[in-house]
């Protein structure tokens, strides 16, 4: 039971007493906390918390927990965000693919190794190039093609959503997917959806990041993982990071020194995803990694 951890992560208008209240309440209920951080934002007057106390000295159970805080929050105002989580619940995952298997290679090792907290329901494909790589790791593909014209990709994304949502997944991780969600889908899975894009946004957008890099000749390049929405490549950003580049790497070489970070940031945002490190309000996040 030690490692056993209750997650209580909250944002709402800023105002004082907030951390007083919040720590009072966890107080009475016995509990013993193990990491506490906090976050005002001055210019949106907004402020953040994310308070974790060891499971074992709560004297009720979660669901009493989640009842009792939810007269607290109601103190916050109506705008007030909050969630009580448990390190135990298993997290689950689906994974939405293309051709590119370097993102998919990494979270399955990590899940596999026990580095993500999480289990891979299905891997879901456009293309069936990376069948092997899900069976390997013992994890259902399913191969779902899409039509070449955009208008007519309707009914394949009705398909994915439908084999997502019967999954009932904690993250649904676009590792390369290299498909535009229709904005209902993003609407849909909203603070759910991951992404990988390969560029440091809002640098580069779209299609081709590489390409654009290398014509504009920059000397950086790197990579963001933001929440999907209707915007494209414009979501919230939970992660970034950078690889320096020269003149003398041509379009293959940014492209293979992409790839690993675009491990890296990937794999940093979804681990805090599950970890309920990532509070957004409006366009932005605050992570507490």
């Amino acid at each position: 039971m030690d490692d056993r951890r209750f997650v209580l992560s909250l944002g709402c208008r800023d105002r004082t007493g907030i951390v007083a209240r919040i720590s009072t309440f966890l107080f009475e209920a016995g509990g013993s906390i193990t990491e506490a951080a906090y976050h005002a934002d001055a210019g949106a007057g907004w402020f953040f918390t994310r308070q974790v106390v060891l499971a074992s000295s709560i004297t009720c159970s979660l669901a009493e927990l989640r009842t009792r805080f939810a007269t607290v929050a109601a103190e916050f105002g109506p705008e007030v965000d909050w969630r009580l989580s448990d390190s135990w619940e298993p997290k689950r995952v689906v994974l939405l693919v293309s051709k590119e298997a370097h993102c998919l290679h990494d979270l399955l090792g990590r899940i596999t190794d026990g580095e993500l907290a999480a289990t891979v329901s299905a891997v879901i494909g456009n293309h069936p190039d990376l069948a092997p790589v899900a069976a390997a790791h013992g994890v259902d593909f399913a191969h779902i093609p899409f039509p070449p014209d955009p208008a007519e990709r309707g009914p394949a994304f009705a398909q994915v959503q439908e084999l997502v949502d019967s999954h009932d997944p904690h993250a649904i991780v676009l590792a390369r997917f290299m498909q535009v969600l229709p904005p209902a889908l993003c609407e849909h899975w909203a603070g759910r959806a991951l992404n990988i894009h390969h560029s440091f946004l809002p640098s580069f957008v779209g299609a081709r990041p590489y390409h654009q890099a290398f014509a504009r000749g920059v000397k950086l390049i790197g990579a963001t993982c933001h929440y999907v929405t209707a915007e494209l490549d414009a979501g919230p950003i939970v992660e970034q990071d950078v690889i320096r580049v020269s003149h003398a790497d041509d379009v293959a070489d940014m492209v293979r020194k992409g790839r690993d970070i675009e491990r890296l940031v990937l794999s940093r945002g979804v681990r805090w995803h599950l970890e309920d490190r990532v509070l957004v309000h409006g366009s932005k996040t605050v992570v507490f990694s």
